[in-house]
């Protein structure tokens, strides 16, 4: 079959590589329908995430048809559509049984790295590195799917492939960093990003009962959509300072919540970037905190800070005198999905979340490396851009 390898920084090919077959019964095969390109995937791409070997699989977005199941799946039979968490949960684990779908004690294959990076192991996750499980990713035309009936849901027929497709990693990811952000009615919330992570986080802040929700980006097309399909304010921090603004929108007090849904690879117009993009470069940080600083400077005291983004290990000049002498909370976490994804379902079957207009591309799984291309540099609008397998 085909499928999007990684061979290097910076380097993406279609190969072909032998079918997925499975391993044990509690195992289904998927034939993709959809996947797409996200944020995180370009870390990968660029060399900033370890244990990479060439030849990985990647992509961790998807919907698909069950086309094979193990002896010992009771929820999904052959023909099913069904979107599939990114992050791969036992559902027997303490973890699993407290909701903590991404910190699942049985599904990383490869402990010992992660545990060196972040003191313990998380989950598994699909196409994201031997350090996250060594998992075959989603950019492929069949996709092996371990403890299906914890990680696979039945997408409603009001739902279409498209938007469904979100629902594997965008809208929980999203949604986590309002809950968890603890966003409550009457709350000023401001979101770092106007990708489809921090889309998708201003419009769950907004179904959790959100006063104002205040979205931070520098991409007129994101910004635009924001406003459009989304219903949030935004600020274009190119065109003003976003701690002044941000003072001056909540009368002098700062958002209750601040929500970072950039990651390890933060742009910014001032001279900090320029610092933190030549540590970066030079391996003397692994990634670029920017929109973390920013937001635990702009949030009010007794606040709270949640990181949606993507982070692999140490940052530089992390703001933490602020953290303490504003009382702030900060929270972090990868998406939780298993705990969201069937509510986000029945949510987007009433009208209640839409997430199509996210798709502003499709190309073929022969084009990805060019979906990437068009996707890191941001050219001709794309915010996205979905990878079917014979479009």
């Amino acid at each position: 079959m085909k499928a999007l390898c990684w061979q290097g920084v910076n380097k993406l090919s279609v190969e072909q590589v032998p079918d997925p077959e499975l391993r044990n019964d509690q195992d289904v095969i998927v034939r993709l329908i959809a996947g797409t390109t996200c944020g995180s995937d370009l870390h990968l791409i660029g060399g900033y995430i370890p244990a990479m070997r060439s030849g990985d699989v990647i992509g961790h977005e998807f919907l698909g048809e069950v086309v094979e199941t193990g002896s010992a799946v009771r929820r999904h039979k052959v023909g099913d559509r069904v979107v599939v968490a990114s992050f791969v949960g036992c559902g027997r684990c303490w973890y699993c049984a407290n909701d903590l779908w991404s910190l699942c004690d049985n599904t990383n294959t490869n402990p010992g790295i992660a545990q060196a990076m972040f003191g313990y192991e998380s989950g598994g996750i699909f196409g994201y590195s031997h350090a996250m499980g060594g998992l075959r990713g989603s950019h492929a035309e069949y996709v092996r799917v371990p403890f299906a009936d914890y990680g696979a849901f039945h997408v409603p027929e009001a739902v279409d492939d498209t938007s469904a497709m979100f629902v594997s990693d965008s809208v929980p990811t999203g949604w986590m960093g309002a809950d968890l952000g603890g966003v409550k009615p009457g709350d000023v919330v401001a979101v770092w990003g106007c990708g489809a992570v921090g889309q998708m986080a201003a419009r769950a802040a907004i179904l959790l009962g959100a006063e104002r929700v205040i979205s931070i980006d520098r991409i007129p097309e994101r910004l635009a959509m924001t406003e459009q399909h989304i219903g949030a304010e935004t600020i274009d921090y190119t065109a003003t300072d976003v701690a002044a603004e941000l003072r001056e929108r909540t009368g002098g007090r700062g958002p209750d919540v601040c929500i970072e849904a950039v990651g390890m690879e933060a742009h910014s117009d001032g001279p900090m970037h320029l610092y933190d993009q030549a540590k970066q470069q030079l391996r003397l940080q692994t990634d670029r905190p920017t929109a973390v600083r920013q937001a635990i400077h702009a949030c009010r005291k007794g606040g709270t800070v949640f990181v949606l983004g993507v982070f692999a290990g140490a940052v530089d000049k992390f703001p933490l005198g602020a953290v303490i002498n504003k009382g702030l909370t900060v929270r972090g976490a990868q998406q939780h999905g298993q705990r969201y994804i069937p509510m986000i379902l029945e949510r987007m079957a009433k009208g209640e979340l839409s997430t199509a207009h996210l798709a502003t591309h499709t190309v073929p799984l022969d084009e990805a490396p060019r979906a990437y291309d068009m996707f890191k540099h941001k050219t001709d609008g794309c915010v996205r851009a979905v990878i079917r397998p014979g479009t």
